[in-house]
């Protein structure tokens, strides 16, 4: 995925959390970079979409667990309008079934609130650029970790559709898919499928046209759950 962000300027970051100290740790942090700039905070989803239409912002770093509307259904009203911004999820461990979700919905992946400084200043830069924070390897070891069981039916339902939307690629994409699974990057991909890394970009973009998704992070999800 190309970046939408305009390297010439500092990334717009929005932060939203119901917690305000939160917010303020989080503030300091980031607009002590001077590559990255806090445009805006919201409490709670309702505000937080307003101060997105509002500021525009490159990264929206959002809380998962919110009174009233959450951080799941922000994100996916987000991400839904037309040139929306990249969520990067603030997630405690006992919340990640919900991240499951929002990384279905495009979220490009997410931090732990006790995450280091550094590490979470890392993953704003990374989002900005339009790549998930982790691997999509790691990312699936971390959601099969979270995931409680589902009912059987229920996995069907899942599997079946995850197959049915890959059943449009051709057999090239597939293996591209497959290796996006793995986690792989774009020259490991050239070497496994012995192409050129321009021709896995070229194969890459036809997933994401085909599936209807926004990253590689989607695109593994959908090869697991059609795998499960």
């Amino acid at each position: 995925m190309e970046s939408r962000h305009d390297s010439s300027r500092p990334v717009r970051v929005v932060i939203v959390d119901d917690e305000q100290l939160v917010r303020m740790a989080l503030r300091l942090i980031i607009d002590g970079e001077p590559d990255l700039t806090v445009v805006g905070e919201a409490g709670d989803g309702n505000a937080a979409l307003a101060v997105v239409d509002e500021q525009r912002p490159d990264v929206v770093l959002m809380d998962v667990r919110m009174p009233g509307r959450d951080g799941l259904v922000t994100t996916r009203e987000l991400l839904i309008r037309p040139a929306p911004p990249r969520v990067l999820m603030l997630t405690t461990f006992d919340s990640d079934d919900l991240v499951l979700g929002a990384l279905r919905a495009g979220a490009l992946g997410f931090v732990l609130k006790d995450t280091p400084p550094a590490r979470i200043l890392d993953a704003v830069r990374t989002v900005a650029e339009g790549n998930p924070v982790l691997s999509p390897a790691a990312t699936a070891r971390v959601i099969a970790a979270a995931t409680g069981p589902d009912s059987s039916r229920a996995r069907d339902r899942s599997r079946e559709t995850a197959r049915q939307r890959l059943s449009v690629l051709t057999e090239r994409e597939h293996e591209t898919a497959r290796a996006i699974a793995d986690g792989l990057g774009n020259p490991q991909i050239a070497e496994r499928l012995r192409i050129t890394v321009a021709t896995v970009k070229a194969h890459t973009g036809s997933l994401f046209a085909k599936l209807a998704v926004e990253n590689r992070v989607q695109v593994a999800l959908l090869v697991r759950d059609a795998e499960d």
